[in-house]
């Protein structure tokens, strides 16, 4: 990584630099941020924290809130560490890998766990080895789910977003684990499919799993012309911080 650039996040209010031809996180970050439950003095970790981005976010919408992210690439954690004092929010950074985390957070236990695994199964990878790593599966889907439960106190709440084509191994990896299984679709217009999905789940909990109604992120049904159409529970998330409402109406 060389060259980077700012980028700005929930209306401007958060100023990120972000490699120019890494890895970049956008909106699926701001999204796993708005559907964490985490209330301020709780603890979070963010497995792949990358430059910072959901993390951020969250701090931002709840202050007070105990921050630490894992990040594998050295240059993506320094990157969220000069994120986090430039915005002025506090997060502890450790560079490790997920799959066999440094001492100190071997034995450390969180309210909250966040993560936005890679995408990706095969392919041809990015030319940029961060950016490969950031959307390729090398650890798979479910050690990462494995790794978020055994840092979670019991009753703590794992959050994930994933594409939509995955949602039967994040429900595989989280059974007899999790329960009170919240899948919110994510789809670009209305009556599209979705494209993504954002999974919360409870540990030790054994409540039924609820399908909510998709978030739709753009109002128009059709990519028209350029500039930006989003729907308007979409905007306040997206641009103002907002949590996403019908995902918390009945968390707990």
């Amino acid at each position: 990584m060389t060259e980077t650039r700012i980028d700005g996040f929930l209306g401007g209010r958060l100023r990120i630099e972000q490699p120019v031809r890494g890895y970049r996180s956008g909106m699926d970050a701001v999204m796993l941020a708005a559907a964490c439950p985490a209330k301020s003095g709780e603890s979070v970790l963010e497995l792949g924290c990358g430059a910072g981005v959901a993390s951020l976010c969250l701090g931002w919408r709840v202050p007070g809130a105990a921050l630490t992210g894992l990040e594998r690439q050295p240059d993506y954690a320094a990157l969220a560490r000069t994120n986090a004092v430039q915005n002025g929010i506090a997060l502890e950074v450790l560079t490790g890998d997920l799959a066999a985390p440094p001492a100190a957070l071997r034995e450390r236990g969180f309210d909250h766990v966040i993560m936005n695994p890679p995408y990706f199964l095969s392919g041809t990878p990015a030319p940029d080895a961060g950016r490969a790593l950031a959307r390729q599966e090398v650890t798979p889907l479910a050690l990462w789910i494995e790794a978020g439960l055994k840092r979670l106190h019991p009753g703590g709440w794992l959050t994930l977003i994933q594409r939509a084509d995955r949602l039967d191994g994040v429900i595989a990896a989280l059974a007899g684990r999790a329960g009170g299984l919240i899948v919110l679709p994510v789809a670009s217009r209305a009556g599209r499919e979705a494209g993504r999905v954002i999974v919360r789940a409870r540990k030790g909990s054994r409540a039924p799993l609820r399908l909510l109604a998709p978030l739709i992120l753009h109002a128009a049904p059709a990519h028209a012309a350029d500039g930006e159409d989003l729907t308007p529970e979409a905007g306040a998330i997206l641009r103002d911080g907002a949590a996403i409402g019908n995902i918390d109406a009945k968390h707990r």
